[in-house]
């Protein structure tokens, strides 16, 4: 698996008018121009946020691939919650988490 790999794919689809249409038009081709693992690339076709979150995309790329998606921001927020109870904790990235899903970080 490749974070930088799937976020950079993300970030052509959020600043690429023609790689947004490419993605329109035949989506699985267009992924095949990155180097994918299936479970990366299903996330990807399947506009599956909440296991995107969980590889660990930043919200900030995840959040317009999201609106390209055409999700709204309500159910955005709800596939990332929903991607942590079936997928398990944020493996990668800036969201990692150190914690449990339930527990408190300290001084919260």
């Amino acid at each position: 698996m490749s974070l930088y790999t799937v976020s950079k794919l993300l970030y052509v689809l959020n600043r690429d008018e023609e790689a947004k249409q490419q993605f329109r038009d035949d989506p699985a081709s267009f992924t095949h121009q990155f180097e994918l693992d299936d479970e990366e690339r299903n996330a990807i076709l399947g506009h599956d946020i909440g296991k995107l979150y969980v590889l660990g995309v930043n919200g900030q790329i995840l959040m317009h691939f999201a609106a390209l998606c055409q999700i709204e921001w309500s159910d955005y927020l709800e596939r990332m919650r929903e991607g942590v109870r079936r997928h398990g904790p944020v493996r990668a990235g800036i969201y990692a988490m150190t914690t449990n899903v339930n527990e408190k970080v300290a001084g919260a």
